[in-house]
């Protein structure tokens, strides 16, 4: 919006030109979304806490999360805001990625509100049953992939890392692959979060990440010297990763051990739909493997720990997802969280170097 408004007028006020800057506006979408969290943060939790919407804790679970119970949450609402408010302010609308993006990003909160309030609100253990969030899940993701796909200059070859001509077209199966990276990244986030800041963490690290990815992709020049797929427009998208890395940061600030307030579906999955889209628009799929590959554990984790128990009896993790294996080991929370990040930070690296070991 600002820069539809102020931009044009960089002929009279010639320090508006600056708009033209896709670092510059990425830098204030950031401060812009942090901004938002500060303010709009504390009187969240405290409207949470008025409302009565705590958190359930599973009987299951470690001992040590007792305590969490009725801990505000469906605090994802506050990540929403300081995603979409920051990026409408500050990007180029006339962008379609931008708003493919946001519409996988509101509709995946949608369903996470809805679920989030079943569960808390109107006391609904079970929310959405998981066939129809699966079923809603993939019908946005069908919606983004089919405005993907049919956009113009949209190019359905697979980007390889570490291959530097290893590029090979999958024309229609660009759709059924792009709603699998979607809704797979979705839930994966989802099902990390589960210990304060722990989703979080590695997320802001993912979309810190994938904002220099969009943008170098969207720059035709640096594209073109790293030999990866240039894609025209793409750039703008570092915007939206610079709105994500400020929610992030302002949402941990509350988030962190011990946290004030839990993100609930409502965010985790429309954060990781948000970075599943980002990936398939920049043609980092595969990247977003490695970037994240601390959700891909996670939701490994729980696939493996459910074939186990179902075909043999047995559990190969005393508890699923993950890190509340670590915990039953007598991990410390923090200890788990802190080495998780630092896990992200080296993947990210990883992921990284990619641009140039092809």
């Amino acid at each position: 919006m600002l820069y539809h408004l102020l931009y044009p007028l960089h002929t009279e006020f010639s320090v508006l030109y600056v708009f033209r800057f896709i670092t510059f506006r990425t830098i204030y979408a950031t401060i812009t979304a942090l901004l938002i969290s500060f303010i709009l943060g504390p009187w969240l939790i405290e409207t949470l806490q008025k409302m009565q919407v705590g958190q359930s804790i599973r009987k299951d679970g470690p001992e040590s999360h007792f305590v969490k119970e009725g801990t505000p949450t469906m605090g994802g609402a506050l990540i929403l805001c300081a995603i979409i408010i920051p990026t409408l302010l500050w990007a180029d609308l006339s962008n379609l990625y931008i708003w493919v993006t946001l519409l996988v990003t509101a509709g995946y909160g949608a369903i996470g509100f809805v679920d989030d309030y079943l569960k808390v609100v109107r006391k609904n253990s079970d929310g959405i049953s998981a066939k129809q969030k699966m079923f809603w899940q993939i019908l946005i993701a069908l919606g983004a992939a089919l405005l993907l796909y049919n956009s113009v200059g949209f190019d359905t070859r697979l980007s390889l890392p570490f291959f530097k001509n290893a590029q090979p077209d999958i024309g229609m199966f660009y759709i059924p692959f792009s709603i699998l990276v979607m809704v797979g990244a979705s839930n994966a986030v989802n099902l990390t979060d589960g210990l304060d800041g722990l989703a979080i963490g590695p997320m802001i690290i993912a979309a810190g990440t994938f904002l220099l990815l969009a943008y170098l992709a969207g720059n035709a020049n640096l594209a073109s010297y790293l030999q990866i797929q240039g894609i025209t427009g793409a750039g703008e998208l570092s915007v939206l990763c610079g709105a994500m890395v400020g929610a992030g940061l302002g949402f941990l600030w509350f988030n962190s051990y011990p946290a004030q307030v839990f993100m609930g579906d409502v965010g985790s999955l429309s954060l990781g739909g948000s970075l599943g889209t980002i990936a398939v628009i920049t043609k980092n799929e595969i990247v977003l493997v490695i970037v994240g590959g601390i959700f891909v554990v996670e939701a490994l984790s729980v696939i493996v720990q459910v074939i186990s128990f179902r075909y043999w009896g047995k559990r190969v993790f005393r508890m699923a997802p993950i890190h509340h294996h670590f915990e039953l080991k007598g991990w410390p929370e923090p200890k788990i969280i802190v080495r998780f990040w630092i896990i992200s930070i080296i993947l990210a690296l990883i992921g990284l170097s990619t641009l140039k070991l092809r």
